[in-house]
């Protein structure tokens, strides 16, 4: 009996299937749709990092990514995530800043530094302030609308925004592929585009080997994993910085009752702080 295919969303799948440096095809198809870059970009596409965790899906980030170099130089980082995180916006920003700096050694010309992409795909919605499944963000002038640099770029593809009718887009079928519960129905994306096809047919067989889906469960688990632990310390950050608050709140009123004669027993009966903490106040 044939397993059920796996989620393509899966990031150690992810990586098997647009990863494959003997193999750029799939992932072509897909940076030609969601990126603008020159046609002689996407003519030979390198595989930057093409280990796949073979046998061990943990990293010691909990990431998978796919890294891409393209004939002109230009850097591209592909990431997806079915849970979210706290702070992915500064960890997307942290991890594009060190893709330029790793560029440059000491010494080296600026103006070696080629242009650093971002593709960040999620299972949740990451921008909420607007409901477009596509967000290309570089710097600029709010104001003018004049472009300081195009060196840096995040894309931010958000498979719950992905409308029900196909939109026209190479990019709609590729994010419908990914975000397809049902065989069947990456079977009938994959009527329009060849590639498509080729995907469900690695994804197919991918899915009956029994070590990727003992690593695919694996990852999934280790990746929510991740995200309790770091929600759960993004909590007690705040929970201590609420009771910081709190302290400084009652700091501030002792301090008052001081000032209108009260004893310190008095303000200990009215703050809860301890005595030593109001005989530092005198």
């Amino acid at each position: 009996m044939r397993k059920p295919v796996l989620s393509p969303r899966n990031d150690f799948v992810f990586k098997r299937l647009f990863g494959d440096a003997r193999d750029t095809s799939l992932l072509t198809d897909f940076l030609k749709s969601a990126l603008d870059l020159p046609p002689e970009d996407y003519q030979e596409v390198r595989i930057v990092d093409p280990r796949l965790s073979g046998e061990m899906p943990e990293d010691k980030e909990g990431i998978l990514d796919v890294k891409v170099k393209t004939p002109s130089g230009k850097l591209i980082d592909i990431e997806i995530q079915i849970v979210e995180h706290p702070q992915m916006r500064e960890r997307l920003l942290f991890y594009l800043a060190r893709m330029v700096t790793d560029q440059i050694g000491k010494g080296r010309d600026y103006r070696e530094i080629k242009r650093s992409i971002s593709i960040l795909i999620t299972d949740y919605v990451q921008i909420p302030e607007n409901q477009s499944y596509h967000n290309r963000y570089r710097l600029y002038d709010r104001q003018t609308g004049s472009e300081f640099t195009d060196l840096l770029e995040v894309n931010t593809l958000e498979l719950p925004k992905l409308p029900e009718q196909e939109d026209g887009t190479a990019l709609w079928n590729w994010l419908g592929f990914l975000k397809a519960r049902k065989e069947e129905d990456m079977m009938r994306l994959a009527e329009k585009n060849p590639l498509l096809g080729k995907a469900v047919s690695r994804l197919v067989a991918l899915s009956e080997d029994e070590q990727t889906r003992l690593l695919a469960e694996s990852r999934e688990k280790l990746q929510r994993d991740i995200a309790a632990r770091e929600y759960a310390a993004t909590e007690r950050g705040r929970e201590e910085g609420r009771e910081e608050g709190r302290e400084e709140a009652q700091l501030v009123i002792a301090r008052r009752l001081l000032g209108l004669g009260l004893s310190i027993d008095e303000i200990v009966k009215a703050t809860e702080l301890s005595p030593d903490a109001i005989r530092t106040l005198h």
